[in-house]
């Protein structure tokens, strides 16, 4: 079956190698830039392009109309290219802001367009102190203080609302620490790597499969478990986008 789908953030590293995906499985493609120039990329994607800043909520809801989508997917990010450094410590700021603010726009565009699913991209590593590895009933980290804490609010609240956003199905996506194209990273970087294509998989299988609720999402090992993505969604850490999706990228 096809959707119709807007992809949210679809010039990020992960919408990039999802657009492929989608459009290949034969689902019609809407995403999401702030840039004309980055809108050219997409199209050649395959995706339609639309060109609106999540922080202008009515421009947003006019594209989400337009779009009428079946599936909305978030994968909005404020991040610097090759994660900056010098950079970084607005992009926390930057992203936190995305996370709750732009969710929250997001959302509202999406229920007003009649879709029906919401997935959105969450972080692994969000979980509180405690025994390893976390599922996904286990607490986040709300006590957090300092940089963390902002992340770790903007987080909770990209969650909450995903999670509260009757009548869409919401579904939560925490990834790994990424690495791959577009990401900064050519190799397995933290404890709970993953690769960009394999990201993109898990966010392409959750727009019909999966109930409603957080997913980690992440290569095997000791910091979170990825039993569920596995066994509901039909998840798969080694999946690789095919050599001429590589090259549309």
């Amino acid at each position: 079956m096809s959707y119709r789908i807007l992809l949210a953030g679809a010039s990020g590293a992960v919408g990039k190698r999802l657009i492929p995906l989608l459009v290949d499985a034969g689902h019609f493609v809407t995403g999401t830039t702030r840039s004309q120039t980055r809108a050219e990329e997409l199209r050649r994607l395959g995706a339609d392009p639309a060109v609106v800043d999540v922080f202008d909520a009515d421009a947003l809801a006019r594209a989400a109309l337009a779009a009428r989508p079946d599936v909305v997917i978030h994968q909005l990010t404020d991040l610097p290219p090759g994660l900056d450094p010098s950079r970084m410590a607005a992009a926390v700021v930057g992203n936190a802001r995305i996370r709750d603010e732009g969710t929250r726009n997001l959302i509202r565009a999406a229920i007003a367009a009649g879709a029906r699913r919401l997935v959105a991209q969450s972080i692994a590593w969000a979980y509180a102190p405690g025994p390893e590895p976390h599922g996904e009933d286990d607490p986040l980290d709300a006590g957090a203080e300092g940089t963390r804490a902002i992340s770790m609010n903007g987080v909770i609240a990209l969650e909450r609302q995903v999670l509260a956003s009757r009548p869409l199905d919401g579904i939560v996506l925490r990834y790994g620490q990424l690495y791959g194209p577009g990401t900064g990273a050519d190799a397995p970087t933290g404890a709970a790597p993953l690769h960009v294509d394999a990201a993109a998989f898990a966010a392409f299988l959750a727009i019909d499969r999966g109930s409603p609720g957080a997913f980690n999402v992440a290569e095997p090992n000791r910091q979170v478990t990825v039993e569920k993505a596995t066994r509901e969604l039909g998840w798969r850490a080694d999946f690789r986008l095919p050599a001429r999706s590589e090259k549309a990228s």
